[in-house]
This record gives structure tokens, C-alpha cells and sequence, in this order.
């Protein structure tokens, strides 16, 4: 079984306004997340799903935004579990980074040789360090 880049969006969005919403004061997994829905195929439009890709990110941002350093020294909880707020930080982006992995797997076995690299292209690794070295 694999999920679509609609799907993981779907999902990513419902976990960042999960963990992220109230933070400090809520358990990350809310009651009024319905996990198993996320995996569902999506009836939204594109656009759709755009906006809640960048609700969810919005809601994570603004979450580390109003973190002081006195907060990392707390503990919150993820289904009961307590974490350190860097643990949950952690645990999080670990989580995306996979997910979002997943999205560029996708993306290449769709557009095979249209695929541009989001990093230094294979092959590319003299010309780009040439070219980085030579503006500093």
C-alpha cells in the first residue's frame, strides 16, 4: 500500500495542527484529529490541499516562535508520553523529514528524466563547488 502526495500532505497537516496547536498546555495527539481519515484519498482540490500544507507549517512555526529558552526545560506529552521539548521537536521533524522524503520519491519515479534536483545533481558535485568556492 502506498499513500499519494495528496495523502501525505493530508496527513503531515493533520499531525502539525495536532502537536502544535496549544503546544505547551495539551496532549499533542487531540481528540478532534481523526488519524486514520488522513490516509483516505483526498476529495480536495489541489488548492485545497495547499492551504492546509501551509495551515499546518504556519501552526509548527508560530508553535517554535513563541518558545522562550526558559521553555525548553518543560515537558509535554505526545499520546501520554513525555517528552522534553527538544525530544518533541525532534520526534517531529524526524517525522516530516520522512514523509517529505516519501513526497520526493514519489515525485521522481513520476517525472523521470523532467526531475530536477532539489539538491546538487548527480554528477554536478566539481562544477557546483567551483562555482560556490569562487563567490566567497
Amino acid at each position: 500500500h502506498n499513500n499519494s502526495i495528496a495523502i501525505i500532505v493530508k496527513h503531515l497537516a493533520g499531525n502539525m495542527l495536532s502537536r502544535w496547536t496549544h503546544f505547551l498546555t495539551e496532549d499533542g495527539e487531540k481528540e478532534w484529529r481523526h488519524r486514520d481519515t488522513e490516509f483516505e484519498k483526498p476529495d480536495a482540490r489541489r488548492e485545497d490541499l495547499l492551504q492546509r500544507w501551509e495551515k499546518g507549517w504556519r501552526c509548527l512555526f508560530d508553535a517554535l516562535e513563541d518558545l522562550s529558552p526558559k521553555d525548553l526545560t518543560l515537558t509535554v506529552l505526545i499520546r501520554t508520553e513525555p517528552h522534553t521539548i527538544i525530544e518533541a521537536i525532534n520526534r517531529q521533524l524526524g517525522h516530516y523529514a520522512y514523509h517529505v522524503g516519501q513526497m520526493v520519491i514519489i515525485g521522481k519515479l513520476r517525472k523521470r528524466d523532467e526531475w530536477r534536483s532539489l539538491s546538487i545533481p548527480k554528477g554536478a558535485s566539481t562544477t557546483y563547488n567551483k562555482d560556490m568556492f569562487r563567490l566567497n
